[in-house]
């Protein structure tokens, strides 16, 4: 084996011993600026204020996971996770290193007094301790302290395109079983508000006095954006679908009857996509969730981001503006791909808490790299019990999206394809410019 010269030998050491340092410690001005940054966070589930003795809050998510029953927890997101302790010290000044029953009983009645102190107002006081100007809620509806301007409405319309029978869809598996009732109430709230009592005679009033009026009143209540939790109840091949076709099965079934998978799968895709050009008309965003999901048969490969490449690429669409909830994770390359198009976004909300800040500035920087300008930052907040409620998930994402990002554009500074100055720029981009710019919001 050849020997490396002794000049050779010491390049590489420097190299080795500049790159392990780059891998180890992001720029501490970077950070700082980081730091300092108002974030407008893109996909959350905040629970509405709730006073003692008061009805707790269900309208957090269309298809809440405990539905499903018990499901195994990622090591961040186990209740066990010491991190938490640190969300504890920041937003509640818990003075312990562990998690004890007496201190969690301590830590518990912190948590009442502070909210109790805060009322309606706790929501807004969690965004302040975040560092988050804007909060978009995915919610069925909106509820006391999730007032604009911090808060924003992402309504959910996948109850919309499952208007038929899905009888046969629940015997596929026990979680299908579990969330297609969840739809089905949806619906029916939604046809109730719409005046009716039962679904129209043909598909054509189906969209305009249905599909149509709900999006319109949805606008009207103030929803920035509409939400399709898709994966979870169907694979994301949303094809392109003949009207016709969809007509004669909607006139066919909605009577009742069980259409066949690939009949009731034709007016599913017709819908979709009549309501993402629906949602451009009105100015509304299409969010899509896109990752791999949690549940004992939720079908990972049903929700690679390239089986909406279709979608992404129908003309008729290109006014709607898509964001890719999630980012597709673990397919955060094939996302990446899909920037390429003018109306397509990604977030990286819930990679925030399922990955560590070390491989998720791996995937931002990736992104930084070739579709800057289309990344949103995430936190997917959400309540798992008293201890670890909806803002410690938000503190874990927060913090880990900041080291993240300082981590992924220190390496581009170290590698000289950015400067601090354009850095520090990009870290604007994600944490708020771009979603300042997708939605139009005040700047």
């Amino acid at each position: 084996m050849r020997k490396l010269s002794p000049a050779l030998l010491l390049s590489v050491v420097i190299f080795a011993m500049t790159t392990a340092s780059a891998q180890t410690a992001p720029d501490r001005e970077l950070v700082a600026g980081i730091a300092k940054i108002k974030a407008v966070d893109n996909h959350a589930h905040p629970l509405r204020y709730v006073a003692a003795g008061e009805k707790p809050d269900d309208e957090f998510d269309a298809l809440p996971l405990d539905a499903i029953g018990p499901i195994p927890l990622p090591v961040r997101l186990n209740p066990g996770n010491l991190e938490f302790v640190d969300a504890w010290r920041d937003l509640y000044s818990y003075k312990h290193d562990d998690m004890s029953e007496a201190h969690l009983r301590e830590l518990l009645q912190t948590k009442a007094r502070v909210a109790g102190e805060q009322g309606e107002k706790f929501p807004a006081w969690v965004l302040d301790q975040l560092g988050i100007e804007t909060m978009f809620a995915n919610r069925v509806a909106m509820g006391r302290g999730l007032a604009t301007p911090r808060f924003r409405w992402v309504s959910f319309v996948d109850a919309l395109i499952f208007p038929l029978s899905n009888e046969a869809a629940k015997k596929a598996s026990p979680e299908y079983r579990a969330f297609y009732p969840h739809e089905e109430r949806l619906l029916q709230r939604y046809l109730s508000s719409a005046g009716l009592r039962a679904l129209p005679t043909t598909l054509d009033a189906y969209l305009t006095k249905v599909v149509s009026a709900t999006l319109e009143s949805q606008k009207r209540e103030g929803a920035f954006a509409v939400k399709f939790e898709a994966a979870y109840l169907r694979k994301l091949d949303f094809d392109e679908a003949d009207m016709g076709t969809a007509r004669r099965v909607y006139a066919r079934y909605f009577r009742g009857g069980e259409p066949s998978a690939a009949e009731y799968k034709t007016l599913q895709d017709f819908l979709f996509r009549y309501v993402a050009r629906e949602a451009g008309r009105l100015g509304l965003a299409v969010h899509i969730h896109v990752i791999s999901g949690v549940g004992a048969y939720y079908r990972q490969s049903g929700s690679n981001p390239l089986l909406l490449e279709s979608v992404f690429n129908d003309a008729s669409l290109r006014k709607t503006n898509f964001v890719i909830i999630h980012g597709g994770y673990p397919f955060t390359r094939e996302s990446a791909s899909l920037m390429s198009k003018p109306n397509v976004y990604a977030d990286f909300s819930a990679q925030t808490f399922l990955i560590y800040p070390r491989e998720l500035s791996e995937v931002l920087r990736n992104w930084l790299e070739t579709y800057p300008d289309k990344i949103l930052f995430g936190t997917d907040a959400f309540s798992f019990g008293p201890e670890v409620d909806w803002p410690e998930v938000a503190w874990l994402s927060t913090t880990t999206a900041r080291q993240a990002l300082a981590l992924a554009l220190t390496g581009m500074m170290n590698d000289r394809e950015i400067t601090r100055a354009q850095a520090l720029e990009l870290a604007q981009m994600v944490l708020r410019a771009n979603a300042i710019k997708l939605y139009d919001l005040p700047r």
